[in-house]
């Protein structure tokens, strides 16, 4: 047997000897008043409640008792669980690059495949990159974190070689996936412009192949139709130019429709079009209906919560009590529903502070509204309520608009920043989550200043540093559908152990230069130089 609280337990037999001799001094007063009255009032008063104040004292002993947690037995439990193969493909060839999609083609394709890893949570998930070669940066796992943390790492600089070939991609993506359980679907989900650069009779025998092993194909399509440029910037995001070819012209890239179209149906496969707001959203509700694996876990729970027993028994003893001698046991029946309500009371206090009450019509009527639950979240942050508030902006992070799901990223990275900084205990998982978030938000505003600044504060805190002042949270509200285009300012602090914005800046910038060093570590070569006259975009 053991115990949530020991001390609360040792506690025990001086809070049951208190009531017991608390009970005993009332009992003795009432007799006393009423042998005032007389003789026969008193021989009542002593015939009646004699063991009131020992089962007072035993209920309030058990009740302690049930307060400090006891725990004992051992219960076997069984989960089950239902599981689907799928392999994610991102395109990092430089045309994904082309801004004709915001933000661009790869952050819109990196953002909806995050979203699908998050929609697909339980499912054995795989990640590939591939350009002008294929590379394996997840196998099949059930670690979702693990995918995320991948895809924030995307980058054309990973792959060794350019240029955009969907054969060995497709090969690569159906071995991977056959590696899954049998029982359950297999499912190749491939992001890409359909710029193939290799010859379409190689992808389409590639395409059958998929199909003849039973794997479903889904060509997510990004980009547009007509031609656009492929930008080339600077480590800060600034515009250097325009790719161009070895003879120095332009380059125009578009959708290719017709390769997607002629290799989705050689595969027997589903093509998500490119103008679909949630595609995301598309390839979960088509995975839906495929077949999933069940697997069974069972697993022993030792020291199963026990409070309930001697609970019981303190409550039948005041029950008893309340009628052997009404006027000691009603009192402390009184006492106990008094103290319970305060507790609950207490505890719904902060999960329902007066802010919430002017949203909840807003929510009854207007549904789960994205713009309703990121006021909630803003609101809760700023009275201090991290649980509402996590929970209504981790909701608003998923809206389809950029805005509200921007500003939502931004507050939950200050959620977690002020949470490290008010919970030691777990404070290098609270700066993970505001790192995490804080990219996500760059992914969609990659040049806002607030968030590159709060995002230094979160590193900087895990490596030991700090010193600025903790972030404000958005105070903007959402009304109608739109969010307020207020925004924080970072806090500009040069003083003694500070850290001033230009000092900020340029630790960026060399952050910048270390992650797109270490990016390009990670396919273990260096960039091979196109040959004359290939495409290496």
């Amino acid at each position: 047997m053991t115990f949530d609280a020991p001390f609360v337990l040792l506690c025990a037999p001086v809070i049951g000897g208190a009531v017991w001799f608390a009970a005993a001094w009332a009992r003795r007063v009432r007799i006393r008043r009423a042998r005032r009255w007389s003789v026969e009032t008193e021989r009542t008063a002593r015939a009646s409640g004699r063991l009131v104040p020992t089962a007072l004292s035993v209920a309030a002993f058990l009740g302690t008792v049930a307060l400090s947690g006891p725990r004992w037995g051992e219960e076997r439990i069984v989960a089950e669980t239902r599981g689907l193969n799928l392999v994610v493909a991102v395109d990092i060839s430089r045309s994904m690059l082309a801004e004709d999609a915001a933000p661009s083609r790869m952050a819109r394709a990196i953002r909806e495949a995050r979203r699908l890893v998050q929609d697909l949570d339980g499912d054995r998930l795989g990640l590939i990159a591939f350009a002008g070669q294929s590379y394996i940066l997840s196998p099949l796992s059930v670690d979702a974190s693990a995918l995320e943390l991948n895809l924030d790492a995307l980058d054309p600089d990973v792959a060794s070689e350019g240029g955009t070939s969907l054969a060995p991609v497709l090969q690569q993506g159906r071995e991977l996936v056959e590696a899954g359980s049998p029982l359950a679907d297999r499912v190749l989900v491939v992001f890409t412009d359909g710029e193939a650069h290799d010859s379409l009779p190689d992808v389409l025998l590639a395409a059958r192949r998929v199909a003849d092993n039973g794997v479903h194909l889904v060509l997510v399509a990004e980009g547009g139709r007509p031609p656009a440029r492929i930008p080339v910037r600077d480590d800060r995001g600034q515009l250097q130019g325009w790719q161009q070819d070895e003879n120095g012209v332009v380059i125009q890239t578009a959708r290719r429709d017709d390769v997607l179209g002629a290799v989705a149906d050689a595969a027997q496969g589903t093509l998500v079009a490119a103008d679909l707001p949630d595609q995301a959203g598309a390839v979960r509700d088509l995975v839906a209906s495929y077949k999933r694996s069940r697997s069974t876990e069972s697993r022993a729970e030792r020291g199963r919560p026990r409070a309930w027993i001697p609970l019981t028994l303190a409550a039948a003893l005041l029950l008893w009590a309340s009628v052997a001698g009404r006027t000691a046991a009603l009192i402390g029946l009184a006492l106990v529903v008094g103290a319970g309500g305060a507790t609950a009371q207490a505890s719904r206090r902060p999960s329902e502070p007066g802010f919430r009450t002017r949203y909840l019509e807003q929510l009854a009527h207007r549904g789960a509204d994205d713009t309703t639950w990121y006021n909630l979240g803003t609101d809760a942050l700023a009275a201090g309520d991290t649980a509402n508030a996590r929970t209504a902006l981790s909701k608003a992070a998923t809206s389809l608009d950029p805005e509200i799901r921007f500003r939502a990223l931004y507050n939950l990275g200050l959620l977690a920043l002020r949470e490290a900084r008010a919970d030691s205990g777990v404070r290098e998982a609270h700066l993970t989550d505001a790192e995490r978030a804080y990219r996500e938000a760059l992914l969609l505003k990659p040049h806002h200043l607030p968030a590159k600044w709060n995002l230094e504060l979160a590193i900087r805190e895990q490596r030991g540093g700090g010193g600025s002042q903790a972030p404000r949270p958005n105070p903007g509200r959402a009304g109608g559908g739109e969010a307020s285009p207020a925004s924080p300012q970072p806090q500009q602090r040069a003083s003694a152990g500070g850290l001033s914005q230009e000092r900020a800046t340029e630790i960026l910038n060399s952050i910048g230069e270390e992650e797109l060093r270490t990016r390009k570590d990670r396919s273990g070569r260096a960039r091979q130089a196109a040959e004359r006259g290939v495409k290496n975009w």
